[in-house]
């Protein structure tokens, strides 16, 4: 069974509903969960935050925290999960944000640094990543990215 089959089967039997706010992702994983059949129950929100503007206009990141931390950081997924939760509802979310590549962004982090949190509103688990792929960088990254978000949701609600 795929992951996201794996997740929503999960959702359904915990009768829980999951939203998603993604950066580097571009909304990869609202579709893997969208692709599963019946996932209407359990989803209902994916907003992809690509610009840091978006992150602060919907979901209310902290400027500050953008200026002192960056976009790819602990701190700005941990803002994320947070907005996406109160925009939705819903029980539980999950948030990314990093470096896809193949080129780093203006700042000196690197290519394959992403950062990952879920949260049912009241424990919130952030994971970093640092990943090293040298063959089809900015899709390896992504799909690294989705395939631990969807497994932090798994732990998250008790697989």
């Amino acid at each position: 069974m795929k992951l996201e089959e794996k997740v929503v089967k999960l959702l359904h039997e915990k009768n829980l509903v999951m939203s998603c706010a993604e950066s580097c992702t571009g909304g990869l994983i609202a579709k893997r969960i969208t692709d599963v059949s019946g996932s209407s129950a359990v989803f209902n929100c994916g907003i992809v935050s690509y610009s840091n503007e978006i992150k602060e206009k919907v979901l209310n990141v902290k400027s500050e925290t953008l200026m002192e931390f960056g976009a790819v950081s602990e701190q700005t997924v941990r803002e994320m999960v947070k907005g996406v939760l109160a925009i939705s509802g819903a029980d539980i979310a999950v948030s990314v944000s990093g470096i896809a590549g193949p080129n780093s962004d203006n700042t000196d982090k690197p290519v394959g640094l992403i950062y990952l949190a879920v949260s049912d509103g009241i424990k919130t688990v952030v994971k970093k990543l640092n990943n090293q792929f040298t063959t089809d960088v900015r899709n390896s990254n992504r799909i690294s990215a989705s395939d631990e978000a969807l497994n932090l949701i798994l732990k998250m609600i008790g697989e």
